[in-house]
């Protein structure tokens, strides 16, 4: 239709009101086919009161039109201003648009255009909202992602996070290191280790492609497998750049959503790119705390670590010990052998000695040819009895040399807090190494505390 004005109901007022005059003009015509009278038909005031009822049933037309149908329009008007107002509201903001369906929507009372209108706007408001939490949860969940530079806590949270976000029942996150999947969090799973050598798991890693596993009602779950019974298991690939890192294993206990299958493939993607950055910041770590050549905690670390463990015990009124290790004739060994033959002795050294520690004690490579070993809890006899134990398993170590086999021997001097006094970690430093000078003085390969 031609527009005649910029106001649709002014277009409409004028096209009908000049169609209800066209109709006024017409009428009298039609009636005397209907066989009226032409003397009466075609008198000015027959015209007149046809033409002012042409006009009359246009203006009727036009304000039933804007009752009904305009007034339909100021209705959407009027919610439309009413969702920018929340977007404005909550625009920048970690909220969720507050828009009810109560509030937002419109009624939909009628199968013609304004019906599917009013249909179609409730679904983008709903859309809308839908995106704008999605939204919110991303931004909660990256900011999350960069607070923690640990492996294990990052997957903690992770994990916490995404089961909140989509209503997962439970799940874990598994890492891949040295070509092998191990469990870095599990919420909800009884027997998460053995997910670690599950078929659908290692082809999901490899495959880089994620696996969903429906599980019918009437089949019955072992409940040694998780707190809950799981009707959905989905198996996420974790991957940086074509790498897989790991992998996710989320369960529910109601039937997953296309849509949030959808979605979590966002979440998975910050995911991969955060537990990038924190297994580098761990190799990077590890790199600043380990002797490259032995394996063992370099001088640096291992003096801090020492110094921590020194101020735990004197505040816990605990006892540690404390050997500092040389290898007899050590220089011998490099002119004779050269210098690769010396760094094999060194490292059957670090591994000997390790072998021998328990759990949480601490072995450092100091520097050349010396070792210091921090034994956590242990009293005088301890210490003496580690440092022989030590001192005995490298006298017995064999390196071969070609046809030869060269032996290595130990002198090991030791302290123990709280039987010696010290106020500091050095003070234990400087009986440890006292002890170790006499040791070498009265002909090596002896241990003393």
């Amino acid at each position: 239709m031609v527009r005649l004005t910029k106001r649709v109901f002014t277009d409409l007022a004028i096209w009908m009101m000049g169609f209800g005059m066209l109709v006024g003009v017409i009428f009298p015509l039609f009636m005397v086919l209907l066989g009226m009278d032409p003397s009466l038909a075609y008198t000015w005031w027959f015209f007149s009161v046809c033409i002012l009822a042409g006009l009359f049933v246009g203006a009727v037309n036009i304000l039933l039109a804007k009752s009904i149908v305009g007034g339909r329009l100021v209705l959407l008007s009027r919610q439309m201003q009413k969702v920018e107002n929340h977007l404005k509201e909550v625009a920048g903001k970690n909220e969720v648009m507050d828009c009810t369906p109560k509030e937002c929507h419109l009624p939909v009372d009628s199968e013609d255009a304004i019906g599917l209108s009013s249909k179609a706007f409730n679904t983008l408001v709903d859309t809308l909202g839908s995106s704008l939490q999605l939204e919110m949860q991303m931004r909660t969940y990256t900011n999350m992602l960069t607070s923690y530079l640990e492996t294990n806590q990052l997957c903690q949270h992770a994990l916490h996070n995404l089961l909140g976000v989509f209503d997962f029942s439970g799940g874990a996150i598994l890492v891949e290191r040295g070509g092998a999947l191990e469990v870095e969090s599990s919420l909800g799973l009884v027997k998460s280790k053995n997910l670690s050598e599950n078929a659908l798991v290692l082809q999901s890693l490899q495959t880089l492609k994620s696996r969903q596993i429906d599980i019918p009602d009437f089949i019955q779950v072992d409940g040694v497998v998780a707190t809950f019974r799981p009707s959905n298991v989905l198996v996420q690939p974790i991957v940086y750049k074509q790498l897989a890192l790991g992998v996710m294993v989320l369960a529910s206990s109601q039937p997953i959503p296309q849509e949030k299958l959808s979605n979590l493939d966002l979440f998975s993607s910050s995911l991969a790119l955060a537990l990038h950055n924190a297994m580098t910041h761990d190799q990077v770590q590890q790199l600043a705390a380990v002797d490259p050549l032995t394996g063992i905690y370099n001088r640096r670390f291992g003096l801090t670590r020492l110094r921590e463990e020194f101020v735990r015990a004197v505040k816990q009124n605990g006892a540690i010990g404390l050997l500092m290790m040389d290898a007899d004739r050590f220089k011998q060994i490099n002119d004779t052998y050269g210098h690769t033959v010396g760094d094999r002795v060194l490292q059957a050294i670090a591994g000997t000695a390790r072998k021998q520690l328990r759990e949480g004690d601490i072995i450092v490579r100091l520097g050349g040819d010396e070792f210091m070993v921090v034994l956590l809890g242990a009293n005088r006899h301890d210490t003496l009895e580690v440092a022989e134990s030590i001192r005995r398993s490298v006298e017995e170590k064999k390196i071969s040399y070609g046809n030869q086999e060269i032996r290595i021997t130990m002198s090991i001097g030791g302290a123990s807090f709280p039987e010696q006094d010290a106020n500091h970690e050095e003070d234990l430093i400087e009986a440890a190494d006292r002890a170790l000078y006499l040791v070498k003085e009265s002909g090596r390969n002896r241990a003393s505390v």
